[in-house]
């Protein structure tokens, strides 16, 4: 009998709510993501199979709403104040994962918000792009003078 290999995608991210003078408000830890259907065929079926309909991450967004379901195409609650979503700075991390970071800049915001979800898209703007992974966590309020930074990893071992 022979081995076969076996490849699992497993997605992680952190947050963290920035002070306007630097201190850390709140942090999610690190936390597993849910990859949704489409964020399996459009972003990794897809771009295996040399697919034209191939697409990648490009930029993530924040919400209020509750974690999308594996058929999700939009992330619950999604702010809509900020001028459109935070575009992702991608980099590597070893030979097995992919990590993106983000930033919503302090002042993006006009008003508070409790926040509890955040999703990585193809797209910029809450009307285009398709949804490839999100998850929640436990809430936080969010100022206007206070900044997000997040950090998303995708992983295959």
């Amino acid at each position: 009998m022979k081995k076969k290999d076996s490849i699992k995608t497993r997605g992680f991210y952190r947050l963290n709510v920035v002070n306007a003078d630097g201190s850390i408000a709140g942090d999610t830890g690190w936390r597993e993501n849910q990859i949704v259907n489409n964020g399996y065929q459009q972003f990794l079926m897809y771009l295996l199979a040399g697919s034209a309909g191939s697409i990648r991450p490009s930029h993530a967004a924040l919400g209020t709403g509750t974690i999308p379901a594996s058929n999700a195409t939009v992330l619950a609650g999604e702010l809509t104040e900020a001028s459109g979503r935070c575009a992702l700075t991608t980099g590597t991390s070893g030979s097995k994962t992919v990590s993106y970071t983000f930033t919503l800049a302090s002042g993006v915001i006009a008003a508070a918000s409790t926040i509890n979800n955040v999703g990585l898209f193809s797209g910029s703007t809450k009307a285009g792009g398709t949804l490839m992974a999100g998850n929640t966590y436990a809430t936080s309020s969010l100022a206007t003078n206070q900044a997000v930074n997040g950090t998303y990893s995708i992983s295959f071992a």
